[in-house]
């Protein structure tokens, strides 16, 4: 039992490495000395940037933008409609002219700075909604998304109230994207949903390809063992419990600490360092051989049989809860990106909920058959066939190490990959020459030592992402969607990364449908990808602008005087359709 105990302390220190390191490549990459003071971290909130206020002068509204010191407004993306039932009526407001900028995006445009004041025209003093959008930018890059308030006004009496967003005006599917600081005042309702969403993410990650083999041998061996006692198989499943939540609590702790600090990170951005990509390879391949047979790891690996009658069973069971949390991080689940989008934007004491509701999730399944006879007795007897199964889950682990090795070419080329399968081919002169004679063992540990040292190496380094040659597709780079924007015409915005799951199969089932790309060019609408593969911090603020935390999002921009819509995480062809029939 002591070698498993190695095995996973390994495993869980090289997962832990790899995120300091990522952290620690982030704080080390070169910034041009005169952004330097302008990172995401000091970047106003909007309502900051631009703070509005409505006051009345002889029962007429007139609107103020106070404009934050090296940020301005665009001059034709300020709007003032008043809002009639089910429409949205323009009123004139003669703006000034402002100042000519030449925008490095958009050419030569308009716009204000420190401050603006406007007087809508209004043929009467009843009672109104008015509807104000704007948009802006910083002089050091950050541009925000379009940015709506409504206010509710009575001219004659001199009453003006802030409202939410009116229902009637409200697509189902729309969520306002916003640059806002972390709201703190939640209510019981909102957090309480969050956590739920994220139980079922975690209830969702247990089906994974790359987790259920794991689970599936130590649920098990678990349930069908008869040396230990209910008692302590029950006492496995808590431990096992433990092991999944502080997992989940200690990489949130450890992001938001980091994000708190100006890094500009986010769910899954450990996948975006080469280093813990090929780190997570040798991994996978090692559990594969295990369940394969080929190495004596894959018994007490899963903590089955005898192990779990001796003492350090219960370490086993504990760090197969860290090693389920490891494996599951290049799997995405579809209903965790809200939630967690959430969290990081709240209080520690707020995102520690929902990541314990998370690690909850996850591990339910496990606790109910470690604590409840009645599902142990639906399970088939013990036999030949567990160690078939046991062979059979070796391949979703084979799969895994290939699919990451693609995601290591497209972060860092193909001599990384060249040099990763080399690790593994040393990994198994290691592991065979392990149980044989002292001086043999001494070769174990060398290959150990070059396939460690390789995770060093330059090669692995991130290189940059080679552009879509589909001329279909625009990259996305900041100011884009403001450029974009400016014809009214629809825009789709697709933030992907080549290790999230969930995107691939969004791309392969939903958007290369025949369908779906006629619907795009009847249309006209135009496709805009942000690569998150690698670090980028553009993609980053993209992102937060839209309150998520990591990929898939995707962004609908019908054109006009619409709204954008955040649509779901799993996306059908259909859904699509409807979407874009509704907004037409």
């Amino acid at each position: 039992m002591k070698k498993t105990f190695y095995y996973l302390v390994l495993a869980t220190a090289l997962s832990l490495v790899g995120l300091v390191t990522n952290a620690s490549e982030a704080r080390a990459t070169p910034v041009d000395t005169s952004q330097a003071q302008e990172t995401e971290s000091t970047f106003l909130p909007v309502e900051e940037a631009y703070a509005l206020s409505i006051r009345v002068e002889n029962q007429q509204p007139i609107i103020n933008w106070h404009i934050a010191e090296g940020y301005y407004l665009y001059r034709d993306r300020i709007h003032v409609r008043q809002i009639n039932g089910d429409q949205l009526d323009e009123l004139a407001t003669n703006l000034p002219e402002g100042k000519l900028k030449q925008d490095p995006n958009i050419g030569d445009t308009h716009v204000f700075y420190h401050g603006l004041s406007v007087r809508p025209a209004l043929n009467s003093t009843a009672p109104i909604t008015l509807k104000i959008s704007f948009q802006g930018c910083a002089d050091a890059g950050l541009c925000y998304p379009p940015h709506h308030q409504w206010f509710d006004i009575n001219p004659a009496s001199g009453s003006v109230v802030e409202i939410n967003k009116p229902v009637a005006n409200t697509p189902n599917t729309a969520l306002k994207p916003s640059a806002s600081t972390p709201i703190n005042n939640i209510s019981l309702l909102t957090l309480l949903t969050m956590a739920g969403m994220a139980f079922a993410g975690g209830l969702i990650l247990n089906l994974m390809p790359c987790v259920f083999p794991v689970l599936a041998l130590k649920g098990l061996s678990l349930v069908e063992s008869t040396d230990i006692s209910p008692r302590q198989r029950r006492l496995h499943g808590l431990v096992y419990t433990a092991g999944v939540v502080s997992s989940f609590v200690a990489v949130a702790g450890l992001l938001m600490i980091l994000r708190a600090t100006g890094q500009q990170l986010g769910w899954g951005y450990q996948l975006q360092s080469p280093w813990f990509v090929a780190a997570m390879v040798y991994l996978f391949f090692v559990v594969g051989l295990s369940f394969s047979g080929m190495i004596e790891l894959g018994a007490r690996f899963a903590g089955a049989g005898q192990a779990l009658t001796e003492k350090s069973g219960m370490s086993g069971s504990f760090f197969t809860g860290v090693l389920a949390v490891l494996v599951a991080s290049p799997c995405t689940a579809p209903f965790m990106g809200a939630s967690l989008g959430f969290a990081l934007t709240q209080p520690m004491i707020v995102a520690l909920t929902v990541f314990v509701a998370l690690g909850l999730g996850m591990a339910t399944p496990f606790l109910l058959l470690s604590w409840s006879p009645h599902i142990a007795r639906l399970l088939p007897r013990p036999g030949k066939w567990m160690v078939t199964m046991k062979e059979v889950l070796a391949f979703p682990m084979y799969l895994t190490a290939i699919w990451l090795l693609w995601v290591l070419g497209r972060q860092s080329g193909v001599d990384a990959v060249m040099l990763v399968l080399i690790g593994c081919l040393l990994i198994v002169i290691a592991l065979y020459f392990w149980s044989r004679t002292p001086w043999q063992r001494g070769i174990s540990v060398v290959a150990t030592l070059f396939a460690a040292f390789i995770l060093a190496s330059s090669s692995l380094d991130a290189k940059p992402l080679i552009s879509a040659t589909n001329e279909e597709i625009i990259a996305y780079r900041p100011g884009i969607l403001t450029e974009l924007q400016r014809d009214a015409q629809p825009i789709f915005l697709n933030v992907t990364a080549d290790w999230c799951i969930t995107c691939l199969a969004n791309e392969r089932v939903a958007l290369s449908s025949d369908k779906i790309k006629d619907r795009f060019k009847d249309l006209g609408l135009r496709y805009v990808k942000a690569d998150w593969t690698n670090q980028d911090d553009d993609i980053t603020q993209l992102l937060a602008a839209y309150e998520r935390s990591g990929v898939p999002l995707y962004v609908y921009f019908p054109g006009g005087n619409q709204e954008p819509i955040v649509l779901p995480q799993l996306l059908s062809v259909d859904a699509l359709l409807a979407i874009f029939t509704k907004s037409s």
